[in-house]
Formats: structure tokens, sequence, C-alpha cells
């Protein structure tokens, strides 16, 4: 079943029909029980069905964003790369083989972008990103009910500078993007599934990459079970779990371009850089 944020409310699909769940249901109250998959399935027989979506919002309420960071062979290489001159290269390379994981809050809730929305690109920097990123979403009982598309949007050469300046390069209004919707799945996702960016500049490709989960150095519920060692989201939360694939060093993000995310079977995320 997939959840979808519109501006009408919350939607559901199933089996190829689209119904508008009760007013009283929000995803702050899906998150914060055990069951999240029947929880749903019940407020679905409630709903009233619809033959399209409305306008779709980022499908949040009112929960944190977190990152995780070097868990592709890809993203490890790129992020000791773009900090060699600041002698940040090593611990990026230590991370990847750590059993500790990267971990970083990424965004708030008004700083969060759905799909058809504008991304940023920082005004004092000169080397933005996309990051592709499957996304969990995770109960406050710290168990994965579903999946998303984010886009972990970064400014490369402020993070390359100085690790320390990772939250200016990772966390501003508008450098985080959640959709189109949530598939509200218990099950882990096939590790062949893959994920495609392609990014578009007057309407010709100037970008395009794959990779598959398999890829991923680390499981996705480890993550998590790092998040929540000794903190608690009482309504859930998202997280991002990496980047497997990252545009060369000659290619900056431009206002008036368009990023699109796919993952199969979540869906496209599509956002247009203001």
């Amino acid at each position: 079943m997939k959840l979808y944020h519109t501006i009408a409310g919350w939607f559901a699909e199933d089996g190829g029909t689209l119904r508008r769940l009760p007013d009283t249901f929000g995803l702050d109250e899906l998150l914060s029980i055990d069951d999240a998959g029947s929880r749903l399935k019940d407020q679905f027989e409630l709903g009233r069905q619809f033959d399209e979506l409305p306008a779709l919002a980022a499908p949040i309420q009112s929960q944190e964003v977190w990152a995780a960071g070097v868990t592709y062979w890809r993203s490890r290489t790129a992020r000791i790369k773009e900090s060699k001159d600041a002698g940040g290269g090593s611990f990026y390379d230590r991370v990847y083989d750590a059993a500790r994981p990267e971990l970083f809050f990424k965004s708030s809730p008004h700083r969060v972008v759905g799909t058809n929305q504008p991304i940023r690109i920082r005004s004092d920097s000169k080397w933005n990103v996309p990051e592709p990123e499957l996304t969990l979403v995770v109960s406050s009982a710290g168990k994965i009910v579903g999946y998303t598309i984010g886009n972990d949007v970064s400014s490369r050469d402020i993070e390359g500078e100085n690790p320390l300046y990772l939250p200016q390069a990772k966390v501003y209004v508008g450098s985080c993007a959640l959709g189109p919707g949530i598939l509200i799945q218990s099950e882990p996702l096939d590790p062949q599934t893959q994920i495609k960016l392609r990014i578009r500049r007057d309407g010709r490709m100037v970008f395009e990459g794959n990779t598959t989960l398999s890829q991923m150095r680390r499981q996705p519920q480890d993550l998590v079970d790092y998040l929540f060692r000794d903190n608690a989201f009482p309504a859930g939360c998202f997280l991002m779990t990496g980047t497997g694939i990252v545009p060369g060093d000659d290619f900056t993000l431009r206002a008036g371009d368009e990023v699109s995310i796919e993952i199969d079977p979540i869906g496209r995320l599509v956002n247009t850089v203001a």
C-alpha cells in the first residue's frame, strides 16, 4: 500500500484503488503504534474513494529527517577527494569500515519539499549536487515500516573545505526533498532494486546514473539501531541511507535544472532547482 500527503489531506492507494483517509488520520499517529500496516488498512477501509490524487505535498508531518553518510563505496571515494585539502580524507575512509556509521541531522519538516516543488542550492556555494537516497520511514519503536525517496541536496565545496561545516553544507531551506509518497512495507526491498538519477538542463540530459541497493555497505536496520541509541522519536522519523550516485567534479546544479530520482516500486521524485 502507498501513502500520499496532498493539499487535501492524506490518501492511500491499494490494488489500484485510491481513497482519501479520514480527517483524523495523520502520519504522527501511524508511526507511534506497533502495527502501522494494519492501522493503515483499517483507515483505508473507512476512506472515501477518489479517481485521482490532488497536488502532492511532502509525505511528512512532525518527523525529523536524519541521514547516513559513506554507506556506498562511491560516496566514500567522493568524500575523501573533496576533503583532501582539509585533511579529512582519512576519517571518511575509516568510517566506511567502522562498526559505527556516520549519522547526522538533515532536516526539520518546514525545510522539506515534496515532488514537483523546488529544491534550493546555497547562495554562498559554487559546487552543489543532488544525492538520491532510499529513505527509511521508521516508527517510534525503531521499526522500519515503509520507504520513500529522498534527495539530500548538498554543497560539496563547503563540506570539503572543512568537515566541521557539514551542517551548513546539508541543512538549509529546500535542501531536503521527499516523495512522491510512502510505500508502507515492513519487508526489506530486493537488494537488486535500482536507484536512478536523471538531471535535465534546458530540456537535455546533462547527467544520469544508476546504482542498486546491493551496493550499500550497511544494512538499513543497523542504521536505524544506531540512530535510536540513546535517542527517541515519539512520532517516528525518516532516515536517508546514503548515496551511491555522485556526479563528476565538473558538475554543479544550476537554477532551472530538473532532478528526477526513481526507485521502483516507490515511484519518482521530481524537483526543479529554484
